[in-house]
């Protein structure tokens, strides 16, 4: 095993996917002609002239988003209908052709712009399935047509921080389905945004398997290269069934990804970490009757603690009503939801207590896990695969959050673990684990102690942790 953790952990995240996973948090908008004949997916041949959102505001949208905490938007800028919210020169199937603004509005520069002025990342989503375009289905005159607008997108509205693909895909007018050019797709990307993740049915971050929210008990981020899946199929939630939403499974692959064990006979390892992707209703787009079907507080909590608390992050869907508002309940509990973040995360009780590591001969640096950076972290000597970490107060505290952080400049390298609290010399455990990854959250209900013990058992190699908090 020791050859296949040194060959594990020299798989470690690019530049672009190490500042990606620290937005943790960011939203999906769901947007167009869909938002007025109440569907979920277009055909195609809707009117334009449906589409006027007259009291959009791009700054609700992103001070709502901003409240709950969340650190950027993408935009579903064409969704499988093929209106374009932009003015494309491409095609006439766009806002230019509807009544909003007078046929001069630009629904992405608008959010784009809003997103600026709130400090928050701009994303696109672009669907490869356009249902509305003649050359759908015609191979190469298709790619050309959706790189056009690719382009558009990345060259007319600052920086982009992601562009979204799933991988819908139909028939064309000639009975045929598109073969989507990919690679050609990247590098437009790669070109004219290079600093942009691609997601989903990209190189850069992974679908977690399915759109109800559900997570792996342990979510790896060095997993197999045919992981890479440029296959997303129309999930449950797409299909606007409450019942199926609300199913919550893996899909797409197996439960565990990235344990020694499941890639002991892979040869080609990716660094290639989830994201877990859901709305805060039942649809993906806005339908009236679902104003009493926003998400719990609660229910948020729990995707939140095990996706971003869970080596991923979370990206949640808030759909704009017709007249191109977040409708109140969604304001409401994006609102609710940032403000129990942020009292949560508040005070950290590692500020003031004794902190100590075995090993923690010099060099370990066990006191600059106290700085949530990467500047400095913990390490084990070289050949300890296993170690202690034990933070003590002088009082009894009250403990509701256990934060734990790897250096993940230096690859995942812890395999298992152990979290314990302790009062009057009695040590209770409170969370066992495999993953921690870029960042593991481990949601207690007040549990007291004036002692925290994290006992890493097992790692690859020498183990490092490059934050620690405390509740």
């Amino acid at each position: 095993m020791k050859e296949l953790d040194k060959r594990l952990i020299q798989v470690v995240p690019s530049e672009r996917q190490f500042r990606y996973q620290q937005l943790e948090f960011y939203a999906f908008i769901h947007f167009t002609v869909n938002t007025f004949t109440g569907r979920e997916w277009g055909e195609g041949t809707e009117d334009p002239a449906i589409f006027n959102p007259e009291k959009l505001d791009a700054r609700q949208w992103a001070k709502a988003l901003k409240s709950a905490g969340m650190r950027g938007l993408i935009l579903t800028c064409k969704h499988h209908d093929g209106f374009c919210l932009w003015p494309s020169r491409y095609t006439s199937h766009s806002v230019a052709s509807s009544p909003y603004r007078g046929g001069k509005g630009d629904v992405v520069k608008e959010v784009s712009d809003a997103c600026r002025e709130e400090g928050l990342k701009f994303g696109v989503y672009l669907s490869p399935w356009d249902r509305n375009s003649p050359l759908y289905g015609q191979g190469k005159p298709y790619d050309d047509y959706f790189c056009n607008q690719l382009t558009e997108l990345l060259t007319g509205y600052g920086d982009v921080f992601t562009v979204w693909f799933d991988g819908a895909c139909g028939e064309g007018p000639n009975g045929k389905k598109q073969v989507y050019d990919w690679e050609r797709y990247y590098q437009v990307i790669r070109t004219l945004q290079p600093d942009a993740c691609i997601n989903v049915c990209g190189p850069d971050i992974r679908w977690c398997g399915n759109e109800a929210g559900d997570t792996r008990p342990s979510e790896w981020s060095v997993v197999p290269a045919r992981m890479r899946n440029t296959e997303k199929v129309a999930s449950l939630s797409q299909q606007s069934d409450d019942a199926a939403f609300r199913q919550r499974k893996i899909t797409a692959s197996d439960r565990d990804l990235g344990s020694r064990e499941a890639l002991a006979g892979e040869q080609n390892l990716i660094w290639y970490p989830a994201e877990v992707n859901t709305s805060i209703r039942p649809g993906w787009f806005y339908h009236s009757e679902e104003d009493g079907k926003v998400r719990s507080l609660e229910t948020l909590l729990d995707i939140y603690y095990r996706s971003v608390g869970g080596n991923g992050t979370f990206l949640l869907n808030i759909p704009p009503n017709r007249d191109g508002l977040f409708q109140e309940n969604d304001v409401k509990r994006l609102q609710e939801l940032g403000d129990y973040l942020r009292e949560a995360f508040r005070v950290n009780l590692l500020d003031e207590a004794e902190l100590s590591a075995d090993p923690g001969e010099d060099g370990c640096g066990i006191q600059n896990v106290r700085k949530d950076d990467y500047e400095g972290y913990y390490k084990t000597p070289d050949g300890a695969d296993h170690c202690v970490i034990e933070a003590a107060w002088k009082e009894p505290q009250e403990i509701r959050h256990i934060v734990l952080k790897e250096n993940i400049r230096l690859s995942q390298r812890v395999e298992k673990f152990t979290a314990e609290v302790c009062l009057d010399g009695k040590w209770q455990t409170v969370c066992e684990g495999t993953v921690i990854g870029y960042k593991k959250i481990i949601p207690l209900k007040g549990v007291r102690g004036d002692k925290v013990r994290i006992t890493i058992s097992d790692a690859r190699v020498a183990p490092t942790i490059s934050f620690f908090g405390v509740y």
